[in-house]
Parts: C-alpha cells; sequence; structure tokens
C-alpha cells in the first residue's frame, strides 16, 4: 500500500507490486491532469475508488490487482487511464476440479491466552453475548399475531424482568404452501430449529403455532433436538400456543395466551447473570455488505487480522458468502486444513452454482450498481477483497446452509451461505452466531434483533456521514496511516466489549430486520 501523505495530496493504493492498477483513495476522486507519484499523469477524472491504469495496456492484455487477474482489456488504454467495468471482460470462473487441495499450511502463529468476557453460560455448553427471549414460529400465517404479542410482551412484561434484553419474533414466509418434503427442503426447516436453538436464547424455547401448518411443531422441534425447560409439554414436544385450539375465543384471546405463555421463559432468563468467560467462547460471524473498493483495502483485511487474533484465542470465527468467495476457491481449497475439508468447499459450491444456474442467474448478477459506483468491476475484483475477511489461518471446518456449529468445530470456518445480507446472517444466527461482524463501504442500516452486530466503515466519509451507525472507522488505515494490525486489535478488543455488553449502533436504534429463510424448496 502506498504511503499516506497529506489529505490535499494525490494517493494511490496498489494491493501487490505485480498490480498494473492502482486504486484512488482522495475523498472526491482526483480530476484530469493530475500529476501522480513518479510522474504519472491522470488523464480522466477518476472516482474515489476507481481504478487507474498504471502502464500502458494494449487490448487483450490482464488487469492485474491483488496479483490475480481480474479482467481483460477491452481496447487499448494509455497509463493513467480510468479502468472501470465498461473497459473490463470479465475472467471465466475457475473450474471446481483440479484445484489444490490443503496444500499450502497455515503460518503457526502462538495462542493468545488470558482474553476473557462476560457471556451467559448455557446448558449446553454455549455461550450468549444477550439474554433474549426469542418467539419461534411455525408458519407465516401466525407473524402478524406474534408481532402484536411481542409489542405487548415489550410494553407489559419486559420492565418487569431488568436483566433479560430485549424479546423477538422469528417470522419468516416459510412452513406451508411448499413441497416441504421436497429435495432440499430440509435447509430452511434446520435453519428454522437452530435458529431457535441460538445462544443468545438461553435454551428457552417458545413456539407459535397456527395448528394446519404443513410444519408441526414436533417436526420442526423434535423431542430431544432442545434443552428441557419447566415448560415442555409433557408429551416430549416445544412449549407451543397453537392458535386454533378451541380455547382461544377471538383475537384477543389469542394474544393473552402467547403474553401468558411467556411469563415462566422470561422468569428464567431473568434469573441468568453474567460470568467471566474464556474469549474461546467467541462464536462470530463476518460478512460485508454495500462494499466498494476501499473493502478489500482498508475493512476487511483489519476484519482478517481479528479473525486470526479469534483463532489464536480459541474461539471460533465463521465467514461465508458463496458467490463473493467462488472466484477465489483455489484460495479456499489450498487452505483447506485436511483435504477432505477442501472437498467440502468445493461441494458447497459446486451445489450453489447448480442452484444459480437453475435460476438461470450468471456471474454478472454480483456485484451489484452500488459496488460498481464503488470502485469494483467485476466479482472476480470483489472476491478478492472479501475473501481477506478469512485472514490466514486454516479452514478447519465447513457446514452447509442452515447446519448448526458443533461444540468441537473450533477455529476458522467456512459457512456456505448466498451472499445476500439478511439470508447470510440468517444462516450464521443458525450456525450458532453470538457476534457478528459486518463492513460496508457504501453503507447500510443492516442489523439484526437476534445478536449484536458490529458496523465497520470502509472509508471515513462514510464513518463521518453515517456517525451513529458505524461503530469503528476502518478509513483511518487509508486516510491515516493506522496499520492494519492495530485496527485489527481494535476490533478485537470492541467484540469482547460488545459481548459483554456493550451495545452497537445497530442495538441502540433497534435496527432489525425480519428472519430470511434461503428456501431452496419448489413451490406447489
Amino acid at each position: 500500500m502506498s504511503e499516506t501523505k497529506s489529505a490535499a495530496q494525490p494517493r494511490l493504493v496498489r494491493m501487490h507490486p505485480a498490480d498494473n492498477v492502482a486504486i484512488v483513495v482522495n475523498e472526491g476522486g482526483l480530476p484530469a491532469g493530475t500529476l501522480l507519484e513518479e510522474g504519472l499523469v491522470l488523464l480522466d477524472k477518476v472516482p474515489q475508488g476507481h481504478k487507474v491504469a498504471l502502464v500502458a495496456l494494449a487490448q487483450g492484455d490482464v488487469v492485474r490487482r491483488y496479483n490475480v487477474p481480474i479482467g481483460h482489456a477491452l481496447q487499448d488504454m494509455a497509463a493513467g487511464r480510468w479502468v472501470h467495468e465498461r473497459l473490463l471482460q470479465m475472467p471465466a470462473a475457475r473450474e471446481l476440479h483440479g484445484l489444490p487441495m490443503a496444500t499450502v499450511a497455515a503460518p503457526v502463529q502462538a495462542p493468545l491466552t488470558g482474553y476473557t468476557f462476560e457471556g451467559y453460560r448455557n446448558a449446553d455448553g454455549s455461550v450468549g453475548t444477550r439474554n433474549i427471549l426469542a418467539i419461534t414460529t411455525t408458519v407465516q400465517c401466525v407473524a402478524g399475531v406474534v408481532s402484536q404479542a411481542v409489542r405487548r410482551i415489550k410494553d407489559e412484561l419486559l420492565p418487569l424482568y431488568p436483566q433479560v434484553d430485549d424479546v423477538v419474533g422469528l417470522e419468516h414466509s416459510y412452513g406451508c404452501g411448499v413441497a416441504i418434503d421436497a429435495p432440499d427442503a430440509i435447509i430452511p426447516i434446520r435453519t428454522l430449529r437452530n435458529i431457535s436453538l441460538n445462544p443468545n436464547f438461553g435454551g428457552e424455547v417458545m413456539v407459535v403455532s397456527l395448528g394446519c401448518e404443513k410444519l408441526q411443531p414436533e417436526r420442526l422441534l423434535p423431542p430431544g433436538s432442545f434443552p428441557i425447560t419447566d415448560a415442555r409439554d409433557p408429551a416430549g414436544g416445544p412449549d407451543t400456543v397453537c392458535l386454533q385450539d378451541a380455547q382461544h375465543v377471538g383475537f384477543m384471546s389469542m394474544l393473552d395466551s402467547i403474553v401468558q405463555s411467556a411469563r415462566p421463559h422470561l422468569e428464567r432468563l431473568n434469573a441468568r447473570r453474567r460470568e467471566t468467560v474464556p474469549a474461546s467462547q467467541l462464536v462470530v460471524g463476518v460478512q460485508c455488505g454495500g462494499s466498494d473498493a476501499f473493502s478489500g483495502v482498508t475493512a476487511n483485511p483489519a476484519v482478517g487480522f481479528a479473525t486470526d487474533l479469534l483463532v489464536r484465542a480459541g474461539a471460533t470465527v465463521m465467514f461465508s458468502e458463496n458467490t463473493e468467495v467462488r472466484d477465489a476457491v483455489e484460495q479456499l481449497t489450498q487452505r483447506a486444513a485436511t483435504p477432505e475439508v477442501a472437498q467440502a468447499i468445493v461441494r458447497e459450491l459446486d451445489w450453489y452454482d447448480r442452484y444459480l444456474e437453475r435460476g438461470r442467474v450468471d456471474r454478472s448478477a454480483n456485484t451489484t450498481p452500488g459496488n460498481k459506483a464503488g470502485g469494483l468491476s467485476n466479482i472476480a475484483e470483489k472476491a478478492m477483497g472479501s475473501i481477506v475477511k478469512s485472514g490466514t489461518a486454516a479452514i478447519s471446518h465447513v457446514l452447509a446452509p442452515g447446519e448448526k456449529l458443533r461444540s468441537d468445530q473450533k477455529g476458522l470456518v467456512f459457512a456456505a451461505t448466498p451472499a445476500s445480507d439478511f439470508i447470510c446472517g440468517t444462516l450464521q444466527l443458525a450456525a450458532g452466531m453470538n457476534v457478528h461482524v459486518f463492513t460496508t463501504g457504501r453503507g447500510t442500516p443492516y442489523g439484526l434483533a437476534e445478536c449484536p452486530v458490529i458496523k465497520v466503515a470502509t472509508r471515513s466519509d462514510l464513518a463521518r456521514r453515517w456517525h451513529d451507525l458505524m461503530d469503528i472507522n476502518a478509513g483511518r488505515i487509508a486516510d491515516e496511516g493506522v496499520s492494519i494490525e492495530d485496527m485489527g486489535w481494535a476490533l478485537f478488543r470492541m467484540l469482547l466489549d460488545v459481548a459483554s455488553g456493550r451495545k452497537t449502533w445497530a442495538e441502540h436504534w433497534k435496527l432489525h430486520n425480519a428472519l430470511v429463510l434461503f428456501n431452496p424448496a419448489p413451490i406447489t
């Protein structure tokens, strides 16, 4: 990376000595005629984050960033030209055969000891960072009733239980009207089941059912799949309020029943207290959304450094987003801890390739218009900046969509999910995430009700404008010369603070999404 100079001077960032393009750092971009380092003169006005040709490029030449091909020149370009997506031919996707499998050993790093946070211990051995009552729904038909019941519980009951952080309804659009026994229908079912068992819910399982839906409570949460509580049905099923039961006479009766059923769950949650636990109990999901060219320069490298610190401390870190890493598949498989893990990575990416083919979606659907406006020309370039969130550790495990982490699955984990922000977050919650890290360059008010979300801005301009949404400004790496290492340590320490109860901006403003399911099952 180029050395940082005064804000008035033109600045470029070149990610690798072999790169033949660099990006403009200056806010507002740089005008044509700007004199750059080593005598290079800009021939075009270049927006912030966009690429400049450092050497003359002939038609067909490989354009390199991160020392990988991100495209081929569609025409001759002189040094100093603005290199944007309309001048690049996207390279072909790497085939999923003949890949290097577990060929690169991860760097050996000393364990980090002595780091702790204040969390809530659960009976199954997991640890929560929040103390939340979640009300699971079996079908979309009950969503409106549950939404109103949650509001009543918050207004009438939550003030009586000061140790409980929140009440959330796990609302979704699944449960009926679908081919529930179709191939791959297990994905949304296990997603719902495993979200209900997230560590931040303290082992309390409360369900609202309509009664006639295909996804019956016993199928969603069969006996043995959830902790036993005092409110568990004697027959072994979850604690369920069924709206079609004869006892419910009118709408208010339904609401009263849900509110009263919440009381024993709130009482047990309210009796819990935070305890000092090792940092190894953290389960961190990392994700980016609204990405720009700075994502792979500032925020994501800092997250990658923090990822390495977390793994050294014995914690679990999940990175995801199939389409965001697909073009870096070779980097993934070679970093796998074993050939079996590498094969699992290929299996999940191949499944998603075929899933997209069925929907007639090609690679050009990612990147978005906002990504391109932020300087990312195509998914090949975007993938290189996305994957650095995973740090340098060996990939130790792979999870299919909706699967839950086992207690022995520590270290760096690839949790296969779509790249859509809320769907990725939903599936990471199902895997057992108790803290989330979300980087953004274009900006998004993304948040989750079920766990804290630390928002990391890639640019100082975004951090200033959205000062009450961004928790960390990684743009200081480009603007002020703050090192990636120092920013990574700052994020690591913030993770411990937030896991101990410190509120994020998203929590302060209660920026929560409705539950979104990745549902590949065909509709009947």
